[in-house]
């Protein structure tokens, strides 16, 4: 990784100088979204600020890691920053000046931005509780990393035709979705993994092929290999909008592309050593004695070890939250922050005394099931996005608290700006992708809903879609949902799995 690193370095100047070229208005929004994707960074909607995605290979966010975002944020004084659904850090709002020098500084502290966009492989996701989860298959953990490595190698000696997510995840929650993504490794309790590819969501989803069964650990590296050659061999380089993995499924047949995929599997293992040789870290601290009753407060599988959940709304921190953070973990040992795919932070690997800091540090965010809901960035940044997603649901939050409804009574929803399904709304219980709606003449914003989506491994569906609802009409049709299951004195879920008509009915009230 050392010579990579150094490469990837000298590649900044291009860079710099691609980016001072943008600002002078000498390279067009396009021509630069081409060129800056593959460095981690994109201009914002309106070309006149640039995002940065800091990589974080398996949501692993180290107390050096925090340390140098937060000391980032201060220096280039950062105004925005967000937990993404693929267990990023975005930066936003940054000047042409701030997003080179950090991206540059960021590879000193040991976080790439490169591949971050374009079409490269993207940050490994992996099970944000991976090594300190009660009843995980495994710890997935350190076979993510290595594929991280690997994958990296890639990025400047291969020409993929989109981008490659790669995924792990360590239990039937599936939190990753890795049953549905380019690549997936699937956790089972016979300490090997189960192989899905070719899958996705966005337009035209699709629920992955299982290629493998019962591979060991240590040969994950064959099954990397073989899936980058299938997708440069049979991807589509001519359309764009067809050149993801999943339409190979499309394009191939499912039996079809499996036996393609086979084929590069069996060149691979006979062609290369990719075996890996790799020890999950044993977590040697234990508990102090001090117990934690918080609903925050997840017992980990070291006795007397604790994870404690921070869910910032919508995935947006205050950006002064990753400073005041690392002041009060920074000494404490072995305690590291993991990023979810929901955009959920966990402070891992606390005795109790330190849960109950952290705890008291981290209580600006979710206060239940609802505000733990899911939203990407949204159309104020984004080059592609159609709706403003952020404040969509700060909308329905603001208005769904006033009636303090019990934790559960709504469930956590998910929100994208458009159909790339950033936000997850495709596997959502309920899901919203951003769009508009012609009424009474005028284009007004609004929102495609989808219902009963679930990414539980064995459970896997994608919602339904119901109509769309204007957006400015949203928080009430979540007030009289709430009304609707709090007058029944049970759950979201509980409701819905026992009269789904009853939601029909309310949604009906609000669908175009």
């Amino acid at each position: 990784m050392e010579n990579l690193m150094q490469e990837f370095k000298e590649d900044l100047a291009q860079f710099r100088d691609m980016t001072e070229k943008f600002y002078a208005k000498e390279v067009s929004m396009k021509e630069y979204k081409g060129f800056s994707g593959g460095f981690g960074s994109y201009a914002q909607k309106g070309g006149e600020a640039s995002m940065l995605r800091l990589r974080m290979p398996g949501g692993r966010l180290t107390k050096e890691k925090l340390k140098f975002v937060a000391e980032a944020i201060a220096q280039y004084d950062v105004k925005k920053a967000h937990f993404t659904t693929c267990q990023t850090i975005q930066f936003h709002d940054l000047d042409a000046e701030a997003v080179c020098e950090i991206m540059e500084k960021a590879m000193d502290a040991g976080i790439i931005t490169r591949g971050g966009g374009g079409d490269f492989p993207r940050n490994v996701m992996v099970s944000p509780l991976s090594g300190v989860e009660q009843g995980e298959h495994f710890d997935v953990l350190p076979y993510a990393e290595a594929a991280s490595d690997y994958l990296m190698g890639f990025i400047k000696t291969v020409k993929m035709p989109r981008k490659l997510k790669v995924c792990f995840s360590n239990s039937p929650a599936n939190e990753t979705h890795a049953t549905f993504r380019d690549l997936g490794f699937v956790a089972k309790e016979n300490g090997t993994f189960d192989v899905y590819s070719a899958g996705g969501l966005g337009n035209n989803p699709r629920m992955g092929v299982k290629v493998a069964e019962d591979v060991l650990p240590t040969e994950i590296l064959y099954y990397i290999k073989a899936m980058v050659n299938t997708f440069v061999a049979h991807g589509n380089y001519e359309n764009r909008g067809k050149a993801r993995t999943r339409y190979m499924q499309e394009s191939m047949g499912v039996d079809g592309y499996k036996a393609a995929y086979l084929e590069k599997l069996a060149e691979v293992k006979k062609s290369e050593k990719l075996d890996i040789d790799v020890t999950a870290e044993a977590v040697a601290k234990s508990g102090n004695g001090t117990t934690v009753s918080d609903k925050r407060a997840i017992a980990q599988k070291q006795d007397g070890l604790y994870a404690v959940a921070y869910h910032p709304i919508g995935g947006v921190p205050a950006v002064t939250k990753f400073a005041q953070l690392y002041e009060t973990i920074k000494d404490m040992e072995a305690v590291e922050v993991r990023i979810a795919p929901d955009e959920t932070i966990y402070i891992i690997n606390l005795n109790g005394d330190e849960a109950k800091e952290v705890l008291a540090v981290t209580d600006d965010g979710a206060q239940n099931l609802f505000e733990t809901s899911v939203s990407c960035i949204g159309a104020t940044i984004c080059q592609i996005g159609l709706r403003d997603s952020q404040g969509a649901l700060r909308q329905i939050i603001e208005e769904v608290r006033k009636h303090d409804f019990a934790d559960g009574v709504l469930p956590r929803i998910h929100i994208s700006g458009c159909t790339s399904s950033c936000g997850t709304h495709q596997i959502g219980m309920l899901g919203f992708h951003g769009g508009a709606k012609r009424v009474d003449g005028v284009m007004e914003p609004a929102f495609t809903f989808h219902v009963n989506g679930s990414d539980a491994e064995g459970e896997e569906r994608f919602g339904e879609q119901w109509g769309m609802m204007l957006q400015k009409n949203m928080p009430a049709f979540f007030v009289e949902l709430g009304q609707a299951v709090q007058a029944e004195r049970t759950t979201f879920d509980e409701w819905f799995a026992k009269k789904p008509e009853a939601l029909k009915e309310i949604a009906g009230k609000y669908l175009l």
